[in-house]
């Protein structure tokens, strides 16, 4: 029976592990997290970080596994190719280019040398450059870590509403700009912090499989995201509503940017805003989506396991990207409706109601509570703070969208 490495046993990565198990594969989940909820999936777990590759190379020494894979995480991109290359086996991406794919300020670099549309940036150490490059970019601008994910760390900059929002001196408007430049930074692994222009417009994301540097496009996803202050995102609908110009256009640039990070095979996830002069990149990875997107709604659109042409792509087997059906679907997460006055901080979940009877509702496929009573909840600033998810389907993305919005708000939160 030949191994595999699944770097990740959380929730995001247990279809992977499911997965390979049903291809005969004799899995081992590697972790940080000695509870995480994929280590029963599999048949043995090593407890050593995603991110730590000299301890996955011993392991990989040891135990001797014939593929060394992650699933939706950004981080262990990089250690899967640094231990493949160690070990002399082919890479879906190079360590180099796996660098560029989870590194934004490496990722600007590289998309600004090839061409590809993105929004104009700069990559600050200091608070000194932080201060220097906030004036070049003017009033509004974006600032998140270099090299972390799901909304970590991202702060849109609003330099009019702060000083609205205060009668202080401009000495203290600058400590508070500071202060978001100590919140950013304290996400970044490398140290850097990316600044970059404010891009308007709708966003989507891009799921694509690589297949000997051939890419295909399945599908693109709407996004529903927080503009301001903290860029979480509170929903997906796919297939996108936008115009077919305007998709051909998202598509052109999702291309480009694919070809400029050096995905020779696998699957990509590239994230998109379209702005008044067109399509510009926001960023990509180098691996399957997360939120669910490519694990859930990517199937019950299109019809396409994209965890199956992961596991078939390693495995050397034909890799099943066509689309089967063109269907809705949408997820909507449940999250703080601090917008609306229920509170104002933070308050423990005394019951949760209507999940029962959002079950029954049209299109609803799943519904999942990430926190319950007793539990401690707060206002969205990244993707760990929302509170559970409805997935649905329709027979279009319209249908599926308010599917999903109507099984959400039947869902109430008693907060005290």
């Amino acid at each position: 029976m030949k191994k595999i490495f699944i770097l990740g046993a959380s929730a995001l990565q247990v279809p992977a592990i499911k997965k390979a198990k049903e291809k005969g594969l004799y899995v081992y989940a590697l972790d940080y997290d000695p509870e995480a909820v994929g280590i029963k999936d599999a048949d043995e777990f090593l407890c050593i970080s995603t991110i730590d590759k000299e301890a996955v190379l011993e392991a990989a020494k040891k135990y001797q596994p014939d593929y060394i894979i992650t699933s939706t995480s950004d981080m262990p991109v990089r250690c899967v190719a640094w231990v493949n290359e160690q070990l002399g086996r082919r890479n879906d991406i190079s360590y180099e280019n796996a660098i560029c794919a989870t590194d934004k300020a490496a990722m600007r670099r590289r998309m600004k040398v090839c061409g590809v549309p993105i929004p104009e940036f700069h990559v600050v150490s200091s608070e000194d450059e932080f201060l220097s490059a906030m004036k070049a970019l003017g009033r509004r601008f974006v600032c998140k870590p270099a090299d972390n994910a799901a909304s970590r760390g991202v702060v849109l900059v609003d330099t009019d509403e702060l000083e609205k929002g205060h009668d202080s001196s401009e000495k203290e408007i600058t400590k508070e700009l500071l202060g978001i430049y100590s919140y950013t930074k304290g996400y970044s692994r490398s140290g850097e912090v990316l600044l970059e222009e404010f891009m308007e417009g709708p966003e989507v994301s891009v799921e694509s499989f690589t297949t000997q540097g051939e890419t295909h496009i399945i599908t693109i996803t709407d996004k529903m995201v927080t503009e301001i202050p903290f860029f979480v995102e509170t929903g997906h609908t796919e297939p996108s509503r936008l115009s077919a110009e305007v998709q051909e256009d998202i598509r052109r640039v999702a291309e480009a940017a694919i070809k400029a990070v050096g995905i020779e095979n696998g699957p990509s996830h590239t994230e998109i805003k379209v702005t008044g002069d067109g399509a510009k990149l926001v960023e990509i990875a180098a691996r399957l989506g997360g939120d669910f997107i490519t694990s859930k709604l990517v199937p019950l659109s299109t019809g396409v396991d994209m965890i199956d042409c992961c596991i078939s792509s390693t495995l050397g087997e034909k890799v099943r990207w066509q689309s089967t059906k063109n269907e809705g679907s949408a997820i909507r997460f449940l999250y703080s409706a601090e917008a609306d006055g229920e509170f104002k901080s933070k308050g423990i979940i005394e019951a949760v109601a209507g999940v029962e009877d959002a079950l029954k509702m049209p299109g609803v496929t799943e519904v999942c509570l990430y926190k319950a009573a007793g539990d401690e909840v707060g206002s969205l600033k990244n993707s760990g703070d929302r509170w559970g998810h409805v997935i649905a389907t329709g027979e279009n993305a319209e249908e599926a969208a308010k599917n999903a919005e109507n099984a959400a708000v039947n869902i109430r939160f008693m907060i005290k």
